[in-house]
This record gives structure tokens, sequence and C-alpha cells, in this order.
């Protein structure tokens, strides 16, 4: 059962301005404060209850959430959505190594990822983020799956630029989702992806077997080779940021029944090597679905699975509903949400800004050179070695002969 509650912005009720911000005392459905945690900790923003040691995991995503509430309350969010658009590659790059920021690879644009089995609710995120980032209402840009999951699956990588501005520093991929029978190949996928870079309308490489209903018919061949013709002509992107995406409610499935497969899964896509070395830290992890679980297993399933994982409760990872009860996507209808969603998106900004590599300098170029130096007169001697054998064979043939 969720609890309502208003949230109320600094400088009293009013009409919404111009830009399309929410009334103040927008109602919020804030589900963690039906929980004991908050009920019985009515000291919660003490001094005592803050430097408290002994705060459980649970207390600390009560904690979590009452930070992002209170920020949704203020104008910390048209704060963070200003940052973002002004946001430039590079802005949130800091000296680490004694390397200067202008001997520092910084792309044009970074790219953030986002990683998932099917169904966990990649496009959904993306739609919510066009929503509170872009302003579009309720507009869809990303195709979601059906209520069933099987239709509408996205088949290639899409470039979303969720600001929708001219000017944006950073932008979005939606991926095809993962699936559980060919976790391998997936994995593999993956590895392409982040470590060769992604492209729009990049076709996904992994070939599903046609027994399996959980996918819907693949374009044919002719309809395949023309949109990788089409995606071969986009700009190939470096991946600076994974953001790993998971089902809540599957994954509290996973608990309950014993059957552990999507949540070893997660944790091997979470700590896949290729992911760790593009982000030099954890992913960020966004949660959906929780809304509909009940508030215990909801915050129960968020600490088991992040203990699961090695990583805090309250540290780069988010609960992001997509979707409310009615099936449409909010968006400042539900301001912590939005809030979440904005500094979610801030933070993967902040760690791609910290793992830009350093520019090749003349001596990178000069192992560059002399490699395809070297790899020439191999394939040239090779070239040679054969047509030799080719001339004594032919010799040998001829004094037969004879």
């Amino acid at each position: 059962m969720r609890s309502t509650v208003q949230l109320q912005r600094p400088g009293g009720g009013g009409e919404a301005d111009g830009d399309g911000d929410s009334e103040p005392g927008v109602p919020c459905f804030c589900w963690w404060r039906s929980l004991p945690e908050y009920e019985a900790g009515a000291g919660l923003e003490t001094p005592k209850a803050a430097n408290t040691r002994t705060a459980t995991a649970r207390m600390r995503v009560v904690r979590e959430m009452e930070r992002l509430a209170a920020a949704a309350a203020s104008e910390s969010i048209d704060e963070l959505r200003h940052r973002l658009l002004t946001y430039k590659a590079g802005d949130l790059w800091f000296p680490a190594g004694g390397i200067t920021k202008q001997d520092t690879d910084i792309p044009p644009v970074i790219t953030l990822l986002l990683l998932g089995f099917a169904g966990v609710g990649k496009s959904s995120l993306v739609n919510l983020m066009y929503s509170v980032l872009g302003r579009s209402g309720f507009v869809p840009f990303a195709h979601t799956s059906s209520p069933a999951g099987k239709e509408g699956r996205t088949l290639n990588l899409e470039e979303h630029n969720v600001l929708r501005s001219m000017k944006s520093g950073f932008c979005v991929f939606d991926s095809p989702g993962l699936d559980y029978d060919h976790i391998s190949e997936g994995f593999d996928e993956v590895s392409h992806w982040v470590e060769d870079g992604v492209r729009h309308r990049q076709l996904c490489h992994m070939s599903p077997s046609s027994s399996s209903s959980s996918f819907p018919s693949f374009p044919s061949t002719s309809t395949s080779t023309s949109s990788s013709a089409a995606g071969n002509r986009f700009i190939r992107r470096r991946v600076n940021c994974a953001v790993v995406v998971a089902n809540l409610s599957e994954l509290h499935s996973s608990l309950a029944s014993g059957h552990l497969q999507p949540l070893d899964a997660t944790r091997q896509l979470f700590h896949h090597p290729s992911i760790r070395e593009s982000c030099n830290d954890a992913p960020i992890l966004i949660l959906t679905h929780g809304d509909e679980l009940t508030e215990d297993e909801r915050i129960d399933t968020r600490v088991a699975l992040c203990d699961y994982l090695g990583v805090a409760e309250t540290s780069g990872v988010y609960d992001i509903p997509c979707l409310n009860e009615h099936g449409v996507h909010i968006d400042e209808f539900e301001p912590v949400t939005a809030y979440a969603v904005a500094e979610a998106v801030y933070r993967a900004l902040v760690v791609a800004d910290r793992c830009h590599p350093p520019k090749p300098g003349l001596k990178d170029w000069l192992l560059v050179a002399l490699s395809w130096a070297m790899c020439a007169l191999s394939a040239f001697f090779a070239f040679l070695s054969c047509f030799c054998s080719k001339l004594a064979k032919l010799n040998r043939d001829y004094q037969k002969k004879r």
C-alpha cells in the first residue's frame, strides 16, 4: 500500500510556470513512509539518528529516499535539470594522474549505455528521461514491450537525445534486452559494444533460436542488410558509462522461489569485466518495477540484491518505476522519481568524466605505425612464401613430365 504525501515547493502555492513545472503540492507516492523504520524513527532528521553507526541497511535506504524527497520538494530538480541542459563533455572532469585536461581524450558527446535483460524496462526508462529532462510530456520515443513482454522488443541499438537539444553534451543508448537462455552470446555482444563502440541503428548480432517464444519474428535478410548498411553511416561512439537496469519484481520472485538464474545473471552482467574497465568502478544500477511489490518486499529485495552484488544500498542505486498503476508514463506527477532520474543521469556523467583515457602520444603513434609495418611485412613474406611454393611445385611437375 502506497502512502500519499504532499511535497511542497518553497515559496507557497501558485500556478505552474511557463516551463511546465509541476504545481506546488503535487501528490507523490512516498511508499517508504509506511515502513516501521520511518514510523519508529521519528528522529530520522535528528543529528543523533544521522550519525548513528548502528543504522540498518533498511534504515539507510529510508534515509536515502527521504533525501531524494527533500531534494524533490525544493528547487533542486530545476537546478539539476539546468546543469544537464548546459553540460558539455568534460565539464565534470577533474585532474588525476598528472594528466592535464588538454591531454585527456574527451569525446565531443558522452555516451551512456543502458544494459539489462529483456523486459526490465530500459526503453520505458528512456521515455521517462524524455519526459523528465526533455519536457516531452507523455510522448513515447523509445519502443517498449507489450504487457506480455513479447512484442515491440528492441532489435538494435538506438541513440536518444533525451534533452531534445541540439547542444546536448550526452546521449543515451537503448540496447536490445539480453536473454537468460543465451547469456554467453549476450555477454559477448556486451563486450563488443563496450570495447568497440556503438552506433545508432546498429543491429544486434544475437540470434535466438526460432523455437523460443520470447522473441518476435526477426526481419528478413534483405531488410537486415539494408538496416545494417544504413546504420554503418552513423557515427560510432565510445561507451563512457554503463547503466545496468534490473527488474526488482522479477528478482524478488527469484529470491522467493529459489530459482536464482535471474539474480546470478544480473550479478554476472553487473560485474562484467568490460563494463568494469569502461567505468573504472561499479556501473550505475537502476531498479524498475518496484511498485509491483509491497513496501517490505521492495526494500528487502533492494537490500538483498545490493548485498549479493557487493555494493552499497544507497550509492549509485536508484529505485525508479517507469509506469504508474494506470500504465501511463510518469513525469513530474511523482517528483521523487523525476529527481531520481535526473540524479542518476548526472551521476553517470560524473563517472564518465572520471574515466577518460589520456590522448595517445608520439610514442603510442610510433608503436601503432610499427605494428602496422610488421603486419604488412609479415603479410608480404607470407605471400612470397606461398608464391615460391607454387613455383617450386610447378617446376617439379614440369621435371616429371620431361
